[in-house]
């Protein structure tokens, strides 16, 4: 029986191309598939990471966002709010929204936050990530009050 080697994606030792890997490891025995929502997660919390980011997700989600986390048992804030993923076999796609702090030079905050999610989820899950495309929602204002806050300043108790 004669060894195969097959491309993997990852660098090699150098930091480019792709590692080998015999067919026949541990890791050809099988297959891993992640789910949409695993990348989405992982992108959001890489996202919210960065300095200037001030929230994810647009004024609407954020809104039905803001009042889901009010009821008691509404799971909190979600990891994912403002990101979607299209996860293939080797390779995934990420649309992320965000919401940036006033003062903050956007392209600078953008490139951060591509480079951030892309380093993340490449690690985590060993996909290729493709694009990273962001979308700035909105800017937060230092005057403005946060639709993501705790609930105590609600008229209704």
């Amino acid at each position: 029986m004669s060894e195969t080697t097959t491309q993997r994606p990852g660098p090699d030792a150098s930091g480019e191309g792709r590692s080998l890997t015999k067919r026949g490891d541990a890791g050809a025995r099988g297959r891993t598939t992640i789910a949409d929502g695993v990348v989405e997660k992982i992108a959001g919390l890489a996202a919210r990471d960065v300095d200037g980011v001030h929230a994810m997700g647009g004024g609407l989600s954020r809104s039905f966002g803001a009042m889901r986390d009010r009821v008691p048992g509404g799971g909190g804030k979600s990891p994912a709010r403002g990101v979607k993923a299209e996860v293939g076999e080797s390779q995934a796609a990420l649309d992320l929204e965000i919401v940036v702090d006033y003062g903050v030079a956007i392209h600078e905050v953008a490139r951060d936050v591509r480079e951030n999610v892309v380093a993340a989820v490449e690690r985590m899950t060993g996909l290729e990530v493709v694009e990273v495309n962001i979308a700035v929602s909105d800017v937060k204002l230092p005057d403005e009050e946060d639709d993501e806050d705790d609930g105590s300043s609600s008229r209704v108790q």
